[in-house]
């Protein structure tokens, strides 16, 4: 019992900063989803099944637009296919003799922060780690929608205004910190940014709709840093 219960405890101290700002940044998703015209339920159950914050801030421009669903479908997979990796990277450092079943379960909770905390433990993987770091990040992503919802409809609009600006503060934490340093990165970045304004303003692009152009520039841009910046096997073997 105590090889189920140690780590699974360990997994939900280090889980805690992962739930803080997955609260943070849901609150606002939730105020946003309640701007869209989602109820209650239909904001929490978005978030506790796809917990994925680029991929539900995007299916609320997508829902605010009335996109088609094949369009949400393309749109939410090109976002989200990184937890393909994600998942296949870190089933690895499990043992070979590991429950099957868990990996799915583990699997169902990868997200960009709980794969950073996970990958970078040192030696093999016990699923009852994931477990804890899910246990308590989950809750936190999902009360934090469930907040904002329900503020979306007391607070006043100069606050909700205000608190919108975490979800750029939250684009800014993921791009900037891996930036420093790394002129590749950077360079990307920028023609991404380039690129989105590109087919904001020229008018010829103006009748594709907003989900296309997400799959468009996301399939672009890294098609083309692929080809031309390739992760040379063995490159990153210590």
């Amino acid at each position: 019992m105590s090889s189920y219960i140690t780590p699974w405890k360990k997994g939900v101290k280090d889980g805690i900063p992962i739930a803080l700002g997955y609260f943070a940044v849901s609150f606002t998703f939730g105020i946003m989803a309640k701007n869209a015209g989602l109820t209650p339920f239909q904001a929490v159950f978005m978030s506790a099944t796809n917990l994925t914050s680029a991929g539900q801030f995007g299916a609320l421009a997508l829902i605010g637009t009335s996109a088609p669903y094949i369009e949400m479908a393309l749109t939410q997979l090109i976002i989200n296919l990184r937890y393909c990796l994600m998942s296949s990277s870190l089933s690895q450092k499990f043992d070979a003799g590991s429950f099957f079943p868990h990996r799915f379960l583990v699997a169902f909770g990868i997200t960009d922060e709980i794969f950073g905390v996970s990958v970078y433990r040192e030696g093999k993987l016990n699923p009852f780690y994931n477990y804890g770091l899910m246990s308590i990040s989950i809750p936190g992503w999902v009360l934090g929608t469930f907040c904002g919802v329900v503020s979306g409809g007391i607070l006043p609009g100069r606050i909700i205004s205000a608190l919108s600006i975490a979800l750029y503060g939250m684009f800014i934490a993921v791009i900037v910190p891996p930036a420093k340093g790394n002129k590749l990165l950077t360079g990307i970045i920028l023609l991404s940014m380039t690129l989105s304004l590109l087919f904001a303003k020229i008018s010829i692009f103006s009748q594709i709709s907003q989900g296309f152009k997400i799959i468009i520039l996301t399939v672009l841009i890294a098609g083309i840093a692929a080809f031309l910046f390739p992760v040379r096997e063995g490159a990153n073997e210590r």
